[in-house]
């Protein structure tokens, strides 16, 4: 396989078929979870190549690529893939950047959901009660009183760059506490769930749904014992599978089928991506009543099961297309 006048051999030491360039820009930390060995030698055996992208150099002077997959913060960075796309339209960017900066905001973020008004179709799903803050912290508690939010509320910061401190959340059970949160945030009422939380992965037109361990459900007696603020667990990592534990199930019944299809297709028209995951949760001692607590974009796809061949057949889509575009 030739690229840029270097030859790319197989592992039998025969030629391969170039069928797809993928140029990535990547942390260090995502492309080590990303593009695992058993990823890229999949890939590569279906003809799809990934070359890692310089950021020192002009990326127009890079290449050439069919697809561009990249997951970097950065006011610079947006504004060179978005003259990119600008001069290379034949270059699939994965994903556009006024796209992903729609879900760099949690308010934004999940008001395409409201939008959505599934109330109807295999089950109802919502977004909780919530409400933003970017005032003096001291003004949290009458807000919130004003607001009539019940307690406890999930704390979140308001804005998502990927650093440690945006995925800080906390759990505050009395509003006197609140005034100790730092705005801009966004405040939202925690609903229970019987601990699990579904993540929902979404490749192009695939979705993969995996079970998580959350927060057990509060009492109203629990809240009150427990007032203050307390630092909300990570539940988005491997180790907080809930796929081999023993849970009710009522609470590890996965939501519908269609209902899952319906969402995903109507999230990504909306927000025009194609790589991202949905946090769910279902209101306990309900069947049919979900909330989206979440979106994020560009997931840990490396924690979902089977995602080497998932995002391989993601790829394969683009190889078919642009051969199809080839023929007469």
């Amino acid at each position: 396989m030739r690229l840029n006048g270097e030859i790319y051999d197989g592992e039998d030491g025969e030629e391969e078929e170039q069928k797809l360039v993928v140029g990535y820009a990547l942390t260090l930390k995502k492309k080590k979870s990303f593009l695992q060995p058993k990823f890229e030698r999949l890939a590569r055996n279906n003809g799809i190549l990934f070359v890692a992208i310089d950021l020192n150099r002009p990326l127009s002077d890079q290449g050439p690529f069919d697809i561009i997959l990249h997951k970097l913060s950065g006011k610079e960075w947006c504004e060179i893939i978005e003259d990119y796309r600008q001069t290379h339209p034949e270059v699939t960017v994965l994903d556009p950047p006024d796209a992903i900066q729609h879900l760099h905001n949690r308010q934004s973020m999940l008001q395409d959901v409201v939008d959505l008004n599934l109330s109807d179709f295999h089950g109802k799903v919502g977004v909780p009660r919530q409400m933003v803050i970017t005032k003096d912290p001291l003004s949290i508690p009458d807000e919130v009183t004003e607001a009539g939010l019940k307690f406890p509320l999930v704390a979140k910061p308001l804005v998502v760059d990927g650093s440690t401190k945006s995925h800080e959340l906390f759990l505050a059970y009395d509003q006197f506490s609140l005034s100790k949160l730092e705005p801009p945030l966004v405040l939202q009422e925690f609903v229970n769930h019987g601990g699990v939380l579904f993540k929902i992965y979404i490749v192009g037109d695939a979705i993969k749904v995996v079970r998580r361990l959350s927060l057990p459900n509060v009492s109203k007696r629990g809240a009150v014992k427990d007032a203050g603020i307390f630092p909300f667990p990570r539940v988005s990592s491997a180790a907080a599978s809930a796929e081999d534990a023993d849970l009710d199930p009522g609470v590890a019944e996965l939501p519908p089928r269609p209902l899952l299809e319906r969402l995903a297709k109507e999230l990504r028209r909306r927000l025009g991506l194609r790589l991202f995951n949905i946090d769910m949760i279902r209101e306990h001692g309900t069947r049919d009543v979900f909330y989206v607590i979440d979106i994020n974009y560009f997931p840990g796809y490396g924690k979902m099961p089977d995602y080497e061949y998932i995002f391989t057949d993601f790829l394969m889509s683009f190889v078919r297309s642009k051969y199809n575009k080839k023929r007469p």
